[in-house]
């Protein structure tokens, strides 16, 4: 099916919907904010690279002469600019969040507020991004969309080091963010919160390469590997999905190629998920 047809059959108009995206100028949040436009959606590109944010503002409103797009500065690894934006998002009418940002294999640093960077950037500021708009954002009877990786189901959590910070696989590290972020954000849903993994696509997620390798392989992966076109339909379907909080979006294919689908999530036992939320809290009281 083209991703138009698809389009046309899954989604809905966002006209005088007000979305905020995170990580709008990399490859997945580029298609999904073109997409947004087309849709007739408010944009608030939320990214740390305001040149970047400006240039696909322009762009977007090239194609889209009548959407309006602003632009609001937050460096996920920095907590005070994260608070800075919640406190700017705060006084707007939000009626749609979508955390796109995230950092996979990058040089690793415990941040200001004594957490792993990598950590901070793919759990920790978004969860706090979602406590502060979520009464809001209800109120309106909007949505949140996170953007989840099939990485989550690499390892279980661990108590005794919350963030990885003693580990040094990516994968691992990556993937132990992305589980705290999927299952503290899905306890928190009233239906409202969807959890959307893209499947497997050619990002610059893939830049952490040594380049001569990333040379060699950077065009059987653009073949094999789904556009970020395509993968960014995960992402758009959670904003009309209905999902429960056992349930996220995917790839209809093992979680990697395809069309989207709503699938049971089944990667983590309850007493975990239970583990994840109490953390999730304890920091979170912590930054207030």
């Amino acid at each position: 099916m083209k991703n138009s047809k698809w389009i046309n059959k899954n989604t809905a108009s966002l006209l005088g919907k007000r979305v905020v995206i995170s990580g709008s100028t990399g490859g997945l949040g580029r298609e999904l904010c073109f997409y947004l436009a087309s849709l007739g959606a408010e944009l608030v590109l939320l990214d740390r690279n305001s040149e970047k944010s400006l240039k696909l503002a322009d762009e977007l409103r090239e194609k889209h002469p009548s959407l309006r797009v602003s632009h609001l500065r937050a460096d996920m690894s920095d907590f005070q600019s994260v608070k800075s934006a919640a406190d700017s998002l705060s006084g707007m009418e939000i009626d749609y969040l979508v955390l796109n940002a995230g950092a996979y294999s990058i040089p690793r640093c415990i941040t200001d507020i004594g957490f792993d960077n990598v950590y901070q950037i793919n759990f920790v500021s978004p969860y706090y991004l979602v406590r502060r708009l979520l009464p809001g954002i209800r109120e309106r009877g909007g949505r949140i969309v996170a953007v989840g990786s099939i990485a989550h189901n690499y390892s279980k959590i661990d108590k005794g080091d919350i963030d990885f910070r003693t580990r040094r696989q990516a994968s691992l590290v990556y993937g132990n963010a992305k589980r705290y972020l999927t299952y503290s954000l899905l306890s928190l849903s009233e239906g409202d919160i969807s959890v959307a993994h893209p499947g497997i696509t050619f990002t610059g997620i893939t830049n952490h390469y040594p380049p001569l390798i990333f040379a060699i392989i950077k065009h059987p992966m653009k073949v094999i590997f789904m556009k970020p076109r395509k993968a960014a339909l995960s992402i758009l379907y959670g904003l009309f999905a209905e999902v429960k909080n056992d349930e996220w979006i995917g790839p209809a294919l093992f979680d990697v190629w395809g069309l989207p689908r709503v699938k049971k999530l089944r990667t983590a036992s309850k007493s975990e998920q239970i583990h994840i939320t109490e953390i999730a809290e304890k920091i979170h009281e912590k930054l207030n």
